[in-house]
């Protein structure tokens, strides 16, 4: 820790004039220096004689970002201008914390850190606290009472010629990055991570410790001149109490050092969570890029499950289409095979605490893993108050989470355990996929976390990348999900591929950047356990790479390279040592992954993929009828059909929460082919039973010998498998000529948004819609979905007749289409056949006597759910009473 001591009689006209309100006396140019650990990075401070602030960072002794101005404003006052200097506080600062992702899974770090304290007009506190690293520096500002902060004067300066990778900033942080220089960058706004060569060293900008105490920042440039400044998302931030403003980081060395620096995580909050134990990484199946109509189709989703259960990928996400209908089935069909469900949502339907409350515990009781939350396109404090809210909800329910439409990672990973990874890349679902930008990502984007790009994939067919280039992205890339993304039955035509794809880790216990530069190549070396995987992406000619082996151990190795053939890829092995050198042949815009194993012998690396025994489980009834505090008996049976054994197997119920089980666990410690498990449990319901569909499921669980986990999570975890009796507990009938949107709903599925009562669809919230309008006709009762909706409503044999008008509203501003149908019992009573916004309403009435369970559905005509607002206006029944 070096310091510029001032000479006692400046220091002390300082501090007097510090004490003396609305003193215009103006201190002496002032210079702080804050060294950090081996003092080859060293932040400058500095104060000049008109009470400004500027801030600069050495590397070894030479400016990599010269001094530039900051400072904060409020309401109250403007503290970036005549501050004058009280004291400083230096103390050092040790990080040791681990990680569930990420580029290096286990963290040790030291930080100086000195606290500048300064008053500025009116007596206004100010404390600027200044943190250095061996790989970098950030300061932060501290107002001790609060306030209403009304912008920055934060900035930083790089040379004009400086060469630049920067990002056109918007709310999703998905526009393409552009290679230019610090000055000619164009006037606007820029996304962090910026990357900036200074004569042979880099300097990464970017920030971290933002939650909803503060906002999301950019940087603001204009053409031609040096400086980036920060530019707050809102015009003003409210705080209550004392505010710690984010830290303005920037990770400076070579690019080695810059692309494994972990200072954003070194300067967020430690883990909120103290057991991570059901956080769990790994690759995960995905449909929507390659087939967007899929998640919709439960059967579809079923194979990629299969796909998913004999490749040992534990994961299979579920995106936007899902019904909650099928999604409890789907779930438990998914378990039985060792694969877990992700689902997606818009992030509107998880905003607010009711939803949150509803929805969340819901998930948990289905048995899903977690939930990829989307669109949320915006950097405000409110959004990341919504941030905080959302994370603390989800981890009280164990439920795992993957932002996307959203900002990028300032520390979130660590602060939060269960996030597994971001968006904000434009990846692969732009449907555009080129080797040059894919090379910059690595030294920009991924550096501050997770990153979910949804590589490999041939469904995008305008690329210039290889193969291997593809295969290897899965590599490169750091994801704690990493979602695969195109069909089964392409990965399968792609055998060494997926052979490849099912053995990597998604997690590293230590990363190396090997060679590269942005937007030309990157190859990484990256540990798990006791094994390391070299993985490399080109956006150059054709050549043979080359690197030394010296990051290996002593011994022999193993080394398997996947990499493009002549007719497709190809896969090479030999034996290395440490003073070994690695050569790869790469095609133009190619790339290659190496696994290194320590060498016992085997032809291979490759080891044993995780397949789940199949058993079976069967509950008896099927379905029931319960009244609040009624009871229903349950039986099951749980049988290993060949093989095994299985062991430590548990069955038993796993009721909603208030259902009572009269009933003990059925336990056998082993179980081989043929062996059955069986048991019988008397569940009796809570007096307060809302009306509707009950779940009450029954479980297995059990381990299996030689489970060799996934290869990030390798050894035995328990297998759930699941059957539920499907409990209805009816309403009471409905009486005379019944308005059905006054009716309760036993289920609801919607396009968009909740199927609305009295309104029309308005795609996102309760509530949100407009009068039902059909043809210049507003009707005050009825129904608006969007299709594919469908609620169903019960009846208990009361009604005889149901009639509604049925059409698309009028507020669709493009032609919409659905098909009306009308269902008892699940039998088709009456269809409208396909209407659209051009065709007048449609009467559609059917005979519903002895109906239990009435059905309304729309489906979407077969042409997209795009504008098909569905009205069923004055839909109404006939009933006795």
């Amino acid at each position: 820790m070096r310091l510029r001591r001032l000479s006692s009689t400046v220091l002390g006209a300082a501090l007097i004039a510090a004490l003396i309100p609305g003193s215009a006396t103006a201190a002496a140019p002032q210079a702080w220096s804050v060294a950090g650990p081996g003092a080859a990075v060293t932040a400058r401070l500095a104060l000049d004689d008109t009470g400004h602030l500027s801030f600069g960072v050495d590397l070894r002794g030479s400016p990599v970002l010269a001094p530039a101005p900051i400072g904060i404003t409020t309401t109250d006052a403007d503290l970036s201008a005549g501050l004058s200097f009280v004291s400083r506080a230096d103390r050092t600062v040790r990080e040791r914390y681990t990680k569930t992702t990420g580029k290096q899974l286990r963290r040790d770090v030291t930080l100086t850190e000195s606290t500048f304290s300064f008053t500025g007009t009116r007596g206004a506190h100010l404390d600027v606290v200044v943190r250095v690293s061996a790989e970098g520096a950030a300061y932060r500002y501290v107002l001790p009472s609060g306030g209403t902060v009304t912008g920055e004067t934060s900035s930083f300066t790089l040379p004009v010629a400086a060469p630049a990778w920067v990002l056109p900033y918007n709310s999703n942080y998905e526009n393409a990055r552009v290679q230019t220089t610090a000055g000619a960058a164009a006037t606007g706004d820029y996304g962090f991570p910026l990357l900036a060569q200074v004569g042979a060293d880099y300097v990464l900008l970017s920030e971290s410790d933002v939650d909803g105490r503060y906002d999301g920042a950019r940087l603001s440039h204009v053409a031609g001149e040096s400086a980036y400044r920060i530019r707050l998302d809102d015009a003003q931030i409210t705080a209550t109490g004392r505010l710690a403003t984010p830290w303005r980081t920037a990770a400076v060395g070579d690019l080695a050092t810059v692309t494994g620096s972990m200072l954003t995580d070194d300067l967020a909050p430690p883990s909120k969570l103290t057991d991570t134990s059901w956080v769990r990484p790994g690759m995960v199946a995905w449909s929507w890029l390659s087939e967007h109509s899929s998640p919709s189709d439960p059967a579809r989703q079923r194979q990629y499950i299969d796909f998913a259960a004999r490749n040992g990928w534990p994961y299979v996400l579920i995106d936007e289409g899902w019904n909650a209908e099928w999604v409890p089935s789907v779930v438990r069909y998914a378990r039985a095979r060792g694969v877990d469900v992700l689902l997606w949502f818009h992030w509107t339907s998880l905003d607010t605490v009711q939803e949150r409350d509803r929805m969340l515990p819901l998930l948990k009781s289905w048995g899903v893993a977690g939930v990829k939350v989307d669109f949320m396109d915006s950097d405000s404090q409110a959004r990341f108050r919504w941030y905080d809210d959302i994370l603390a909800a989800t981890a009280a329910q164990h439920l795992m989470i993957n932002f996307h439409g959203a900002t990028i990672p300032r520390g979130l990973q660590r602060t939060w355990p269960h996030v597994m990874t971001l968006e904000a890349i434009r990846g692969a679902e732009q449907f555009r996929t080129r080797a040059a930008q894919n090379t910059i990502f690595p030294f920009t984007r991924n550096v501050v976390g997770g990153m979910d790009y949804t590589p490999v994939t041939w469904a995008v067919t305008d690329r210039d990348t290889t193969d291997a280039h593809e295969v290897a992205l899965a590599l490169v890339y750091e994801s704690g999900w990493q979602h695969l993304a195109d069909r089964p039955e392409t990965y399968e035509a792609h055998p060494e591929a997926l052979r490849t794809l099912s053995q990597l880790p998604t997690v590293w216990d230590e990363s190396k950047l090997l060679s590269g530069a942005p937007g030309q190549e990157t190859v990484f070396a990256r540990r798990h356990d006791d094994r390391w995987y070299v993985g490399g992406i080109s956006a150059v000619a054709a050549k043979t790479y080359s690197t030394e082996l010296d990051f290996l151990g002593n011994g022999r190795f193993l080394a398997e390279t996947l990499r493009d053939g002549d007719d497709g890829l190809v896969r090479e092995s030999r034996i290395v040592r440490r003073t070994d050198t690695l050569s790869v042949p790469e095609r133009a815009n190619g790339g290659f992954v190496t696994v290194l194993c320590a060498y016992t012998g085997s032809a291979t690396c490759d080891r044993p993929v995780r397949r789940v025994p199949a058993t079976t489980l069967t509950v008896d009834p099927a379905s029931a009828d319960v009244r609040p505090g009624g009871t229903v008996t349950v039986a099951a049976t749980f049988t290993l059909p060949a093989g095994g054994p299985i062991t430590g197997v548990t069955l038993a119920p796993a009721p909603p929460a208030g259902w009572t089980v009269s009933g003990a666990t059925v336990r056998d410690s082993s179980m081989r082919g043929g062996d059955s498990l069986r048991g019988s449990w008397r569940l009796t319901a809570p007096a307060d039973l809302a009306t509707g569909f009950t779940d009450l499921p029954v479980a297995a669980e059990f381990t299996f010998t030689g489970d060799p986990g996934s290869p990030d999570t390798p050894g035995k975890r328990p297998v759930h498998v699941e059957q539920a009796v499907r409990v209805l507990v009816p309403p009471a009938n409905p009486a005379g000529t019944a308005a059905v949107s006054d009716l309760p709903f036993l289920t609801e599925s919607n396009g968009y948004g909740p199927v609305e009562r009295d309104q029309s669809n308005g795609e996102a919230d309760s509530g949100d819609g407009r009068p039902l309008t059909l043809r210049g006709t507003a009707y005050a009762k009825g129904l608006g979905m969007h299709s594919p909706g469908e609620v169903t409503i019960w009846l208990g044999g009361a009604c005889t007749a149901f009639s509604a008008l049925v059409g698309i509203d009028d507020e669709v501003t493009q032609s919409g289409s659905a098909d009306f149908q009308v269902l008892g019992d699940g039998r088709a009573l009456a269809a409208s056949g396909v209407r659209r916004s051009a065709d007048p309403a449609a009467t559609l009435a059917a005979d519903v006597t002895g109906v239990q369970i009435l059905t309304l559905r729309a489906t979407d005509g077969g042409d997209g759910k795009n504008f098909d607002h569905a009205d069923w206006a004055d839909a109404k029944v006939s009933c006795a009473g």
